[in-house]
Formats: C-alpha cells, structure tokens, sequence
C-alpha cells in the first residue's frame, strides 16, 4: 500500500462497554481494516474481559471467554494488526466500583467514576486488572492505563485532607497514581510501554509535569475530536510534552461515538475534517514525534450512558478516515476509493450517512439502521401530530374519551396499519441482522431505544382506534358534525 501518512501506527478502537461485536463478526471486519490502511487495534475491554479469582464479578453476562480473546489476537495477527490492551486505572472505573465488592474504593463514596488513589488496596486491585490482562497478551509492545476524565479526584475525604498541607495539590495526586500504575507495568511487564490519555496532564506546569518522573514513564495520547480542533494549540501542546521530557507522543481521533450520547448515525464530513486537522497538526509539529494516532470509536461516553452509534453503522466513517490519513486527505480519488473497498456507489459526506446499500461486513445493519433512524420517528410523529384527520378527529381529548366520526376510521386505521407494517418488517429484518453480530442485550437495547418509542405510540393509536370503534354511534351534537370537508 502506498502511503504517505505520517502516522506510523493507525489504530481502531473498540470500545467494547457497549454493544460489544461477537467473534464471528470481529473476523469479517479485521481484514477490511486492514485494508483500508489500519495496522493496529485498541481493545478496551472493560467489562468483557474474562477476569478470573475475586474479579471475576467484573465479567459482563456475554464476557470473552479466555479462548475467544485468544481468537481475537489471532485473528488480529493474521491481519497485521497490533493490539494494545485498554484497561482503565483511574477515571471510569464504573464498571468496577459500581460492584459493592469495591464500592469502599471510590473516590466520593457517592460517585462510582473515580478510584481512591489513597488506599493501598486500590493499587492492588489495578495492579491484579493489568496483570490478568497481560497474562493473555504477554509480549504487546504498548499498555493503555487510561486516566482521563478523573472526575472528582480531590473531592473525596481523604483526599480533601491530605490537600490540606500545602505542599500537595490535584496535580500531585493525579501525577504520583500514574507514576504508581505505570512503574508496575514496566517492572512486572518488561518490554511494555504504558499510553495514557493526556486531558489530566494539560493544565499541570511545565516543571511540576518534568520533576515528576512520569515523563520517563508512558507515552500520553493527545486527544481531540472536534472537526475545529485548533491546529497550532496541539502544536504548542506538543512541544510543552517534549520539554518536560516525553520521549513520544501519541494522537485520538473519532471516527463514531463523538458527537452525542445518543448519536445513532455519524456525521461523516464531521470525522471527515477531525482527521484533516490532525493531520495538519502531525505536519506541523516535530519530525517523528508523534508515534501514531488512534481513530476512537466510542460505544458509550460512559459505563451508564446509552448506546451511540454501532460499529457497522461506522465503517463508512471509519473507511473514509483511514484513508484519508492513509493518502493524506479526502480528495475526490480517496472517496472513490472508499466506495470501491464499501460496494456503495456513492458515499455521502455532508449528510449523516450514505442510505444506499454495501458490500462491507455489517452493511445491511447500516442500511436498516439508518432507514428507522431518519425515517421511522419523522414518519410516526408525520402521523400523529400532522395528518389533519388524527389531529382534527381523533386528538388526545378524543383518544382518552374514545370518540370518534365513522368515516374517521376509514381515514386514519388503514394508514397507520400499513406504516405498523412496513416498520415492523424492517425492524424484523434488523433484529436477525443484529443478531449475526451482537449479543442479545445489545439487541434488546438498541431497539427499546431506538425503535420502541414509535413503535409504540403507532399502536397505541391503533388501539385506541379499536376502542373507540366500540363506542359508536357517536354523539349526535352539532359539535361532531364533520360536514365541512373531512
């Protein structure tokens, strides 16, 4: 493959605390990635990791077998893919300290987001968590530890003390956890470098960042996903990391899960654009700094939060991002090649998703999903809320008494069963679709989410209908008189 990228490393995330893919599907989108131009992959596993001994109450119902993450890493290797492990150490430790077993370990006892940094047992407990992963991914070249979004870190009563004396600060705290998490991996795991994410690590001063050690110790991963992201600031940034003495550097991209909690679609020309920046950013910036860039694709913003976008519903983004870092931009040439490795005869950028159908993994998933995604709510609330017989003759004042017009039955019933019915095949079609690459708690998710609403109110109205069928005749006043062109 020619390429002109400055990215060494092009890694996919997977993000797997949500909607995590089954094996199965995992090895028809591997040789694609690889494909179009990514030669690594960041697997966070949070709860699908298959801890054993007293974590094992971590494991999500559809966990990894021990086997299955063997599967995962062959098939990575059989696609030169390099897998970097993701286990978080710090921040987003919900799917942890929401257990009882661990709760005692949280920074606020209220809140499950954040580890305890003052208890000795909170470093064992990351120190058993990255020892387990590594015992099933002995000899990865790179460690992710996490450590963003701390949220509340200072805020807990130990930690609101000790930043009493006054040569401590949130600073200190944040830096002394990561140098504690990060010396265990090279020492335990020689050959190993850890990655964490750089957001807790921006604001620290210039020498406090350089006297602390944690320089020598990781590599931090520069993230970003806005398609604005301001070019000359990731520049400064970077060359603020290289005085305090961090030998390499990393970038994050989005090509999903960035742009909304409950995204079902992805803005294409939005990641699109994140990748151009960043790649104005590694053309401006020192020569060979940065080691490579992650394309995240985010499942969920946190353990507890919805559902966004799926990752068959993201292989258009994340095709036409690969590329683009691949050749150095999207150009008319790279979008034709994009379509060429999707089968689809045309990728639309600027709209949410292109409708038309594919041939990549998981293309008949994006087509259903975006069909009900930007039709199937519009056509329902067009229904209920615009058609001038539902609203002028069957309204909710009408609805809660079941009354109606005759005629108005005729008008309304035969429309809303035909939309019943289109719906309800195409969510059919995708509930056996979902079912070759998902688990059935992702299915059941997804579709309460994002199909049950509409579902629902549509028959709902249908049973009112037949309700008020019942009550007829209807009222004889003149107020009932529908005479004046129905």
């Amino acid at each position: 493959m020619s390429c002109s990228t400055p990215f060494k490393m092009r890694l996919v995330h997977l993000d797997l605390k949500g909607a995590p893919p089954k094996v199965s599907y995992l090895s028809e989108v591997f040789p694609l990635f690889h494909a179009l131009g990514a030669n690594g992959l960041l697997i966070e596993y949070e709860d699908m990791f298959p801890y054993e001994g007293h974590l094992r109450l971590l494991r999500a119902k559809h966990a990894y077998s021990p086997s299955e993450v063997t599967e995962i890493l062959r098939l990575a290797r059989l696609n030169e893919l390099e897998v970097v492990p993701l286990v978080q150490t710090f921040g987003h430790m919900e799917f942890v300290l929401k257990h009882a077993a661990f709760a005692h370990l949280r920074e606020v006892a209220l809140f499950p987001n954040t580890l305890n940094p003052h208890e000795a047992e909170s470093l064992t407990l990351v120190k058993d968590m990255i020892d387990q992963i590594m015992e099933l991914h002995k000899g990865v070249p790179w460690l992710h530890i996490g450590c963003d979004e701390v949220y509340y870190l200072g805020e807990g009563e130990t930690s609101k003390q000790w930043l009493q004396q006054e040569q401590n600060s949130q600073a200190k705290l944040c830096l002394s956890h990561i140098q504690a998490v990060a010396s265990h991996v090279l020492a335990q795991h020689p050959g190993t470098t850890p990655l964490v994410w750089d957001d807790m690590l921006r604001d620290i001063p210039q020498e406090q960042l350089k006297a602390s050690r944690v320089p020598q110790l990781v590599e931090p991963v520069l993230w970003d996903y806005g398609a604005d992201l301001d070019v000359h600031s990731k520049i400064f940034l970077m060359g603020k990391y290289q005085e305090c003495g961090f030998q390499r550097l990393w970038a994050a991209s989005a090509f999903k899960g960035a742009t909304g909690a409950s995204q079902a679609l992805p803005p294409v020309e939005h990641h699109i654009r994140n990748h151009e920046q960043w790649l104005q950013v590694a053309g401006g910036g020192p020569v060979d700094t940065l080691q490579g860039i992650i394309l995240t694709g985010w499942q969920r913003y946190d353990h507890f939060s919805v559902l966004c976008e799926l990752l068959p519903v993201g292989i258009p983004s994340l095709a036409a991002c690969l590329q683009s870092l691949v050749h150095g931009g999207f150009g008319e040439d790279v979008k034709l090649r994009v379509e060429h490795f999707l089968g689809v005869s045309s990728l639309e950028t600027m709209d949410a998703v292109s409708e038309g159908a594919g041939s990549f993994p998981g293309s008949d998933i994006h087509a259903l999903v975006t069909q009900i995604s930007l039709h199937l709510r519009n056509s329902v609330d067009t229904l209920l809320e615009r058609n001038r017989f539902v609203t002028g003759w069957f309204s909710p004042y009408h609805r809660r008494r079941k009354l109606i017009h005759p005629v108005m039955i005729q008008h309304i019933q035969p429309e809303a069963l035909s939309l019943l019915s289109k719906w309800s095949n195409l969510v059919q079609q995708l509930e056996a679709a979902l079912q070759l690459a998902f688990y059935p708690d992702t299915i059941e998710e997804w579709l309460e989410e994002n199909v049950l609403p509409s579902m629902q109110r549509l028959q709902g109205l249908l049973q009112d209908l037949g309700e008020a069928a019942v009550q007829l005749p209807p009222p004889t006043s003149p107020g009932w008189d529908t005479g004046q062109n129905p």
